[in-house]
């Protein structure tokens, strides 16, 4: 489940009783709400409308999108997800418009199935039955997120209930985001602002501050920073609470801030992405007793460099989960970009890809 549908930050919560003493409440709050988007499916400067027609032989001569039958349009949308966004994180951000998607999915499924029946090359051929087969996959685990989160707003006060009967479809990212949240309400629920920034140091001394509450706590200091509504006595709250996460995260060092550090300051891009590389895949004959050894996952990693993009774009004086001034830098920012590209290109991606390719067997 996509983090953006996870509840509310409460660094702007009125509940919270480390913020009510502030005295505080930001105007005009309301829980969020899934309407219904009035977005399009945008394909190139290709917009889709809200024409109707009878039945699939009317749709394949009626204009349904600017100049474009359905069955133009759902060439157009093959072309768009096989070779402009082939990327099937890049998928998911168009069918999450459920209206505008549902409209045309089944006429796209079979456009699909009636090139590839049609098409003599085997190599474009795969190439369209595995595009159907990936955007279905999609498409279903969408409608059951969409259908969960539903569920959870029609039962706000059983969600145990809600929970417990739909368990498997609670992925470990959205248990992560849990954890965090759950964690970061703790802090917030404590009696003083010295309380809190205690259970930040604890956290930090038994390994708990991961990097999913360390960018739950950042971006909440973001939105706070940012507010015209929210007093100053609870921004005052939220600079400390990020201040001490700061030093907390300084003082444990975690693993994937010494391994970054060590892969930036390598100059060669080769050697940068062959140390990456080692890094994820260490061998057999590793010492896992090698205190110097830097091993981690991609997932883990790209998170660690999220973290630190967000914490140097909040604040480019203040960051300082590397050295300031080399944070600073633009070659330093570059290669981490980079870096994060790499992983969600050739680690990710391949992950994603396998696991396609095993739920396909």
């Amino acid at each position: 489940m996509d983090s953006n549908t996870h509840r509310p930050s409460l660094a702007t919560s009125p509940c919270s009783p480390l913020l009510l003493s502030a005295n505080t409440q930001a105007s005009g709050r309301s829980r969020r709400k899934v309407t219904r988007s009035k977005r399009c499916l945008h394909l190139s400067k290709c917009v889709a409308s809200d024409v109707g027609v009878a039945n699939l032989e009317e749709q394949a001569e009626v204009e349904v999108a600017e100049g474009y039958t359905m069955t133009q349009f759902c060439d157009k949308m093959i072309e768009f997800f096989m070779h402009e966004k082939p990327q099937t994180k890049d998928w998911r951000k168009f069918l999450v418009f459920r209206d505008d998607w549902k409209k045309y999915k089944e006429n796209f499924f079979d456009r699909c199935q009636v090139r590839a029946d049609t098409e003599d090359d085997p190599v474009m051929k795969q190439k369209l039955v595995g595009l159907a087969r990936k955007m279905k996959k999609i498409d279903d685990e969408i409608e059951k997120h969409m259908e969960l989160l539903m569920e959870i707003q029609e039962n706000p006060l059983d969600i145990d209930a809600v929970v417990a009967r739909r368990r498997k479809e609670f992925t470990s990212d959205f248990s992560t985001l849990d954890v965090a949240q759950s964690k970061f309400d703790d802090i917030l629920n404590s009696p003083s602002l010295d309380e809190a920034c205690e259970k930040i140091k604890r956290l930090a001394k038994s390994k708990e501050l991961d990097s999913s509450l360390i960018l739950l706590i950042y971006r909440s200091w973001a939105a706070a920073k940012e507010s015209t509504s929210m007093r100053s006595e609870v921004k005052d709250i939220m600079y400390h609470i990020y201040m001490t996460t700061k030093r907390s995260l300084k003082s444990i060092a975690p693993p994937e801030i010494k391994l970054l550090k060590y892969l930036l300051n390598i100059t060669d891009p080769e050697e940068r992405f062959s140390a990456l590389a080692t890094a994820f895949s260490p061998g057999d004959n590793h010492d896992n007793n090698d205190s110097n050894a830097l091993y981690t996952t991609p997932k883990e990693l790209h998170k660690w460099i999220k973290t630190m993009l967000d914490a140097y774009h909040l604040n480019k004086e203040e960051t300082d989960l590397m050295e300031a001034r080399r944070m600073g830098d633009p070659v330093v920012i570059q290669r981490l970009f980079i870096l994060k590209e790499t992983i969600e290109e050739e680690y990710m991606r391949q992950l994603s890809e396998k696991e396609d390719q095993e739920g396909k067997e």
